[in-house]
Order: C-alpha cells, then sequence, then structure tokens
C-alpha cells in the first residue's frame, strides 16, 4: 500500500473509531434501608435465604458452623443443626423438601430434610464449595471462581457453567447467591460490592455499591467482617443483606445512580 493511500486509510479508520459508541459502563445501584431487624452477631454468615416465612442460614468456621432456622422479626433461632467440627460450612439452598448446604475445602455436601434438620444423605463435588441458589429448573453454586457450576437439583451433578465478567473481564471472589426476579444476585467477595449477574450470558447487568452501609455498620463500635448474605421474599417483593458477624439484617431498596462510576475496574 502507497504512503498516501496508508495515510489516507489511517485517517478513515481513526475517524470511524472516534464515531463509534463507546461502551456503557455497568450500572451502579445504591441502596437505601427500608426496615432493619436484629441478627446474631456471633453468626458467620456464609448461605442465607428466605422461605415460607423464615429465614434460612448456614454460618461457617470449623467447629462453629451451624445451619439455622431464624424468626426474621426478633432474630430467634427455632431450629438449629450444629456440623461436625471438621467441616467448615457454605452456602445454602432449599429444593422441594431438602435443604442442601456445602461445606468449603472438603468436597463434600450435605443433604438435610428441611423441617426437622435431619441429615438424610451427602454428596460430592470437586474444588471448593462457596454458595447455592436456584430457579425453577437447576441448581448453582459458586466455588470462589469466576465461573457458576449449573447442578442438576435431583442429583447435583454438574449440568454446565456460566462464566461470569464484568465489562469483559473475568470476575472471580462469586460468593453467596441469590435468585432475584431473572437475575442471579451475588456478592463479591472482599468488596461490599453484589454483582446482578444475567444467567444467559454471564455478564454483570449491575452492581450494587453498598460501601455506605458497610462503613455504618462498622462505625457500631465493634469488630465486623465482611458483607455477606442475600435473601429476597418474592411474595413480598422484600430483598435482605447481612454480612459474617453483623448485628443486622437490613431490608434494602435499590435504586439506580444516575452518576454511577464503572465499578468493573475497582473488582479486585
Amino acid at each position: 500500500m502507497g504512503t498516501l493511500k496508508a495515510a489516507v486509510w489511517i485517517t478513515i479508520v481513526t475517524a470511524a473509531m472516534a464515531l463509534a459508541p463507546a461502551q456503557a459502563a455497568v450500572p451502579e445501584y445504591s441502596a437505601a434501608i427500608v426496615k432493619t431487624y436484629p441478627h446474631d452477631p456471633q453468626a458467620f454468615t456464609e448461605g442465607l435465604l428466605y422461605h415460607n416465612g423464615f429465614l434460612y442460614e448456614s454460618t461457617g468456621r470449623e467447629g462453629q458452623s451451624s445451619i439455622r432456622k431464624v424468626r426474621l422479626q426478633t432474630g430467634a433461632v427455632v431450629l438449629k443443626h450444629d456440623i461436625d467440627k471438621q467441616y467448615f460450612g457454605e452456602g445454602i439452598v432449599i429444593w422441594d423438601n431438602r435443604l442442601i448446604e456445602l461445606t468449603w475445602k472438603n468436597e463434600v455436601g450435605f443433604i438435610y430434610d428441611v423441617n426437622t434438620f435431619k441429615p438424610r444423605s451427602d454428596f460430592h463435588y470437586a474444588g471448593e464449595g462457596w454458595a447455592l441458589t436456584r430457579d425453577a429448573f437447576h441448581v448453582f453454586m459458586s466455588d470462589g471462581t469466576s465461573d457458576l457450576r449449573i447442578l442438576d437439583p435431583a442429583t447435583l451433578a454438574e449440568s454446565g457453567r456460566i462464566h461470569v465478567t464484568c465489562d469483559g473481564q473475568p470476575v472471580k471472589n462469586i460468593n453467596e447467591l441469590e435468585w432475584v426476579k431473572g437475575e442471579i444476585y451475588a456478592n463479591i467477595w472482599l468488596t461490599t460490592l453484589i454483582a446482578r449477574i444475567n444467567p444467559s450470558t454471564g455478564e454483570i447487568v449491575g452492581l450494587v455499591n453498598l460501601n455506605g452501609l458497610a462503613i455504618e455498620v462498622a462505625a457500631g463500635g465493634r469488630t465486623v467482617d465482611v458483607l455477606n448474605g442475600i435473601a429476597y421474599d418474592a411474595a413480598g417483593d422484600r430483598l435482605f443483606i447481612t454480612g459474617k458477624l453483623w448485628p443486622t439484617l437490613y431490608q434494602i431498596k435499590l435504586s439506580p445512580k444516575t452518576d454511577g462510576k464503572d465499578l468493573c475496574s475497582s473488582i479486585p
């Protein structure tokens, strides 16, 4: 290609790039506190869900792990099962009359009767177990990577994966999960962000910034751990969040921020 033609071509390409629309930033959402509820400040929350008027919660740490049925209004534990001290309890999900629980590094999960917490069976998986949620047809599992596993609800065998990205970049440390209106909400571990994930594409379509709330909790004068725990009451359209060792559970309402930032680049 001659020098003149090359110069003309570069000029055309540069102009086209300038006119091309820039990729829109992933929307940022803020959260307004609707109501607060007591939460056990000794609960190292790993899994949280709302079912038939109660919260179900799993807690972690070896020797302290448990599954619990909790009264929302008071935070009172009405049913509890302690996990064997060798296991670090992780996420939970309910399917039919089974409460299904992961453990962190033991590559084994447990299945309980949801009404009595009586152990029924166990199941195995490779790698770490972090969190669980479900839609009407599948169970979804996080393992600390940028992939969500799709599990068969009957056998809990893996049937596929969802690769999670933000502006095209993989996002690791996907933690506690909740199915909300066709999206998977996920805590991103070690951040104050909740990702709203499109389960069809794995793309993060919104980021909920809870930094202000985390600062407010920490200002309460006690040591608290990271944000973790999302529960959704579909019938009442209520969204609840808490954290590990947090003394409060919050009902929140999300709103898009008109001056939102591009938060994808801030995810470690």
